[in-house]
């Protein structure tokens, strides 16, 4: 089992460091776009543009669709490889077949909409722009069914290395607008055309990864019987690891009310405006950017050693603790710290020099990143609980407690906007309560459905010693703030931000490291074949 604990810390570093490599290039091409977008009604319409494909990927490419062909690609890999390859193609072939055919209804849809809008150029604008960048929906997510094929074969590299495709596109196209004379609506569409271009060379670098791997084949007959099985998993995963991305597709349609259907809603002034949802956009990748670097990281490493591990009850309930530790090592300090350095953090990214985010953005945008920061270890461990489950062939439970999240997540939202000063910050406290609520049900239902203990001394253990040190940090972070004081410029609040983030991560590391924490000798720790 320690060599089984080792190689799952060398996956997830492997997926860390380059997930860490895509979130930075991720965040320098946020810096870029803020600014030639801003907060307004430009910002909001890219980012719903960008966020309906994006929904998509997570669900069918690298979300449901993925977990659920992952632990039978897996079996197939394993006991007859000439049927895994038939199962591959099969599925890559449906795959593309069905998101062409759900892209060109969802055309058709937004097409009569358009019509409808043409007397107001604002509306026609974001409908038209949704409709330019929907065609990545199918090109990413084949690029993130073949990634999950490379995760298989025990290649974790590729895959977590696409997303720096696509922002290296979308930096080289929008670099240019700061040296032309260019309006932002007019550079929209091209930062819109390097995200398909991308969507293209996402799935050349996937299929060259797998390059003597996988051997294409269209005789499907052989992979109908897996291919049924798959299919019967899928629609319960849709619910069960979709929740996230459709209470964010539901918050997105909230927000750009204003933006596709007017100012008022029954009479009464709406309660957000044009720029609610380019907030929502941006801040929202802020928090992700821990997630994905290391919350969704522990998700995709331990997903395949648990579908190998299922018959063995032992093995998996180690496995499971072992990643809960993991996640939650890094997962409570960045929770907590996110929410400390809030202001900092998107005062110092979104706005200064070149412009951005407006001072009222700002505010806003600081409240927004709050409420979703202090649901970051609720997120990493739902990736893990859920695909635990899928491990395990259950998927109609997590479908449930999913089902159940989004009601919960739906009503909050409309509580909370239309009966609360909180604005679009109401919508983010409602994504973390309901993330908070399926964290807390779903080990429980796995644990009493199975009546296993999933928290034993050690796990409970480890997990009060990353609260401690987070509680640690938490203090040390508090008195340099105090001692740095209020900013009044851009360049102080920089300063800050990197002085409260430098010794508050330090502090917490050093301490890690004299203590001597598993979590941190799991993660750093190099076997023979890695040197």
């Amino acid at each position: 089992m320690s060599a089984t604990r080792h190689a799952l810390g060398r996956s997830v570093r492997t997926v860390s460091s380059l997930t860490l490599v895509s979130r930075v290039t991720g965040l320098v091409r946020d810096l870029v776009t803020v600014r030639i977008f801003g907060d307004g009604m430009v910002g909001s319409a890219f980012a719903a543009a960008f966020a309906i494909p994006n929904m998509f990927r997570r669900l069918f490419g690298e979300g449901a669709l993925s977990a659920a062909f992952i632990p039978e690609y897996t079996r197939l890999v394993r006991d007859d490889e000439s049927v895994a390859h038939a199962f591959g193609s099969l599925t890559i072939a449906l795959v593309s077949l069905v998101t062409v055919l759900l892209t060109a209804v969802v055309e058709i849809g937004l097409g009569l909409a358009l019509v409808l809008s043409l007397q107001d150029a604002d509306r026609a604008y974001s409908i038209g722009l949704t409709m330019f960048l929907l065609p990545y929906m199918p090109l990413v997510c084949v690029a993130g069914m073949l990634a999950g094929m490379l995760q298989v074969h025990g290649r974790f590299g590729p895959g977590a290395a696409m997303p720096i495709i696509l922002n290296l596109c979308i930096l080289v196209v929008s670099v240019p607008f700061f040296v032309v004379d260019a309006s932002a609506r007019q550079w929209s569409w091209l930062i819109g055309a390097a995200v398909l271009i991308s969507g293209v060379l996402q799935i050349l670098w996937s299929l060259a990864a797998l390059r003597g791997k996988v051997r294409w084949t269209r005789a499907f007959g052989a992979a109908s019987v897996p291919a049924r099985q798959m299919l019967f998993r899928l629609g319960p995963v849709l619910l069960g690891l979709g929740t996230l991305q459709v209470n964010a597709l539901i918050d997105t349609l909230i927000a750009m009310w204003p933006n596709w259907v007017g100012p008022t809603i029954l009479g009464h002034e709406y309660p957000l405006d044009e720029a609610s949802n380019s907030i929502l956009f941006f801040t929202q990748r802020l928090y992700q950017f821990p997630l994905g670097v290391f919350g969704i990281a522990v998700a995709t490493a331990i997903f395949p050693a648990l579908s190998r591990a299922s018959d063995d009850r032992a093995a998996f309930v180690d496995l499971l603790r072992h990643g809960v530790r993991l996640s939650l090592f890094i997962a409570l300090p960045a929770s907590v710290g996110l929410a400390l350095v809030s202001r900092e953090l998107v005062t110092t990214l979104y706005s200064g020099p070149g412009g951005g985010f407006s001072q009222d953005g700002i505010g806003r945008a600081s409240a927004v990143l709050i409420a979703y920061a202090v649901a970051v270890w609720a997120y990493s461990l739902n990736q893990l609980w859920t695909r635990s489950f899928y491990a395990l062939g259950d998927t109609r439970t997590p479908m449930r407690v999913a089902v159940a999240m989004v009601l919960v997540n739906l009503a909050l939202n409309l509580v909370l906007v239309f009966l609360t000063p909180l604005r679009e910050a109401a919508l983010a406290w409602s994504t973390a309560a309901s993330a908070i609520v399926q964290c807390l049900v779903l080990p429980m239902l796995l644990s009493c459905g199975r009546k296993v203990a999933l928290f034993d001394r050690a796990t409970l253990v480890g997990i009060l010693r990353s609260g401690m040190l987070t509680l640690g940090m938490v203090v040390m972070v508090v008195v340099i703030q105090q001692l740095l004081g209020e900013q009044d410029s851009w360049s102080g609040w920089a300063v800050r931000l990197a002085g409260v983030t430098l010794f508050g991560g330090s502090a917490y590391l050093l301490a890690a490291r004299l203590l001597r924490l598993d979590e941190l000798e799991w993660l750093v720790h190099r076997t023979k074949d890695e040197s």
